[in-house]
C-alpha cells in the first residue's frame, strides 16, 4: 500500500480531517507596520535529503489506529520501528558576492535511516567539518524532529531555530531525553550545547542578507502546532518558501510576503510539503485552491512529502509550473511513494536537486 493510498484511507474512516492548506485553519503571525527589507541573494539550491516519512502505510495506520487516531498525542503510541523514515534538505544559499552557505532543515525520524541518508549525500561529514552550522526544526512532528540525534551527535553545538509551540518532551529531547522505551519514540545521546532561538510568532528571524525565517501557530496532526517557514529574495527574480510540511498553506505564506516584505508581491517560487489534498481527496473547493496558487505567479514549484500527487498533476495540466523529479529514488535501499512513479513524476524524490 502506498503512503498516499493510506492518507486517502485514513481520511475515508473519518480517523483524521485533511487540511486543504487554507488561512482559516491557523492563527496566522500578523503584519508588522511597515516592510521588511532583509536584503537579496543571488540564487538558492535545495537538495531532497529524504521526503520518504515512512515506507509502509497500512503499517503506520494500524500504528494510529491503535493508539486512538490520528490526533493523538504522537510520544504516546508505539510506532514499527521497520517502518519508518523522515524529512530532511539541505538548503544552499548564495550570497550577492558567491558565497555559499548551507543550512539544514529538519533532522528526520529514524536514527538509522537518517544516518543512512546523511552518509550517501555526505551531510554528516558537512556537520562534522561544520559546513553546515545551523539546523532549522520546521516543527517538531515525528518525521520532522524525532531522528535529532543523527544531527547533534555529528555537531552538538550546531545552531538551531526551534519552534517555541513544541512539546515539552521535544525541547527535553534537546537536552538528551530519552523515550526509546516506546518503540519508535526518540532518543538523543547527545545533549545540545550551542545556541538555542525559540521561535516566536510577530517576530521575523533573519539567517543572512536575503534569507530570512518567519513562525507560524498553525494547528497540525498528533497534536503539534506551529511551523518555521524559510524565506529567500533572489535578485532578480523574486521571493521563494522553503517549507518543511507547510500546515499555514502556500497562499496564506505567500500573503504574508506581500503584506509584510518590501517587493513581497513579487512570487518566483517554493520547495516542499505543501500539505494541500495530503489524503488525496478532491473536491471542487481545490480546483479553486488551484487557481488561487495560480495566482501567484510563481516560476517553479516543487513539491513533496504531504503534498497530494492529485494536486500535484491537476496543477501540472492547469499550467502551474510544477518541477518533475527524477528516479534517483529507486537507488535508496528503501523506496516510499515513488517506488511506483507515475510517469509525471510530479515530485522531487529523495535525491533530487531544485535551484532557483
Amino acid at each position: 500500500m502506498e503512503r498516499r493510498e493510506f492518507l486517502k484511507g485514513v481520511a475515508a474512516t473519518g480517523a483524521g480531517v485533511a487540511l486543504s492548506g487554507g488561512a482559516g485553519m491557523l492563527s496566522m503571525a500578523q503584519a508588522a507596520p511597515g516592510k521588511e527589507d532583509f536584503g537579496e541573494i543571488k540564487g538558492l539550491k535545495v537538495h531532497c535529503i529524504s521526503e520518504t516519512s515512512w515506507f509502509d502505510n497500512a503499517t503506520l495506520g494500524k500504528d494510529i489506529k491503535a493508539c486512538g487516531g490520528i490526533n493523538t498525542y504522537q510520544y504516546n503510541v508505539d510506532w514499527n520501528v521497520e517502518n519508518l523514515g523522515g524529512y530532511a534538505a539541505l538548503v544552499e544559499v548564495e550570497a550577492l558576492d558567491g558565497k555559499i552557505t548551507k543550512y539544514l532543515l529538519d533532522s528526520g525520524w529514524n536514527t538509522e535511516w537518517m544516518d543512512y541518508v546523511f552518509a550517501k549525500d555526505g551531510i554528516d561529514k558537512m556537520l562534522k567539518s561544520k559546513e553546515i552550522n545551523t539546523l532549522i526544526i520546521s516543527h517538531d512532528h515525528i518525521d520532522h524532529y524525532y531522528g535529532l540525534e543523527s544531527t547533534l551527535k555529528h555537531q552538538p553545538d550546531i545552531k538551531i531555530y526551534f519552534p517555541g509551540t513544541s512539546m515539552k518532551e521535544s525541547f527535553a529531547l534537546l537536552k538528551g531525553a530519552d523515550y526509546s522505551k516506546k518503540p519508535g519514540q526518540p532518543k538523543n545521546k547527545y545533549p545540545h550545547k550551542g545556541e538555542l532561538i525559540v521561535t516566536k510568532t510577530n517576530q521575523l528571524y533573519k539567517l543572512q542578507d536575503g534569507a530570512a525565517l518567519v513562525f507560524f501557530d498553525a494547528p497540525a496532526t498528533l497534536q503539534v502546532r506551529g511551523e518555521n517557514v524559510l524565506y529567500f529574495k533572489v535578485k532578480d527574480k523574486g521571493f521563494v518558501t522553503v517549507t518543511g510540511c507547510c500546515h499555514p498553506g502556500i497562499v496564506t505564506l505567500f500573503n504574508y510576503s506581500r503584506r509584510n516584505f518590501k517587493d513581497g508581491d513579487k512570487n518566483y517560487g517554493c520547495y516542499g510539503g505543501l500539505h494541500i489534498s495530503p489524503f488525496e481527496n478532491w473536491d471542487p473547493k481545490m480546483d479553486d485552491l488551484i487557481q488561487g496558487v495560480k495566482a501567484l505567479n510563481m516560476k517553479k514549484i516543487a513539491c513533496n512529502h504531504c503534498t497530494g500527487w492529485i494536486w500535484a498533476e491537476k496543477a501540472a495540466q492547469m499550467g502551474l509550473p510544477i518541477v518533475k523529479g527524477t528516479n534517483k529514488n529507486l537507488s535508496y535501499k528503501k523506496t516510499g511513494t515513488l517506488s511506483k512513479a507515475k510517469t509525471s513524476n510530479v515530485y522531487l524524490g529523495n535525491g533530487d536537486d531544485i535551484v532557483f
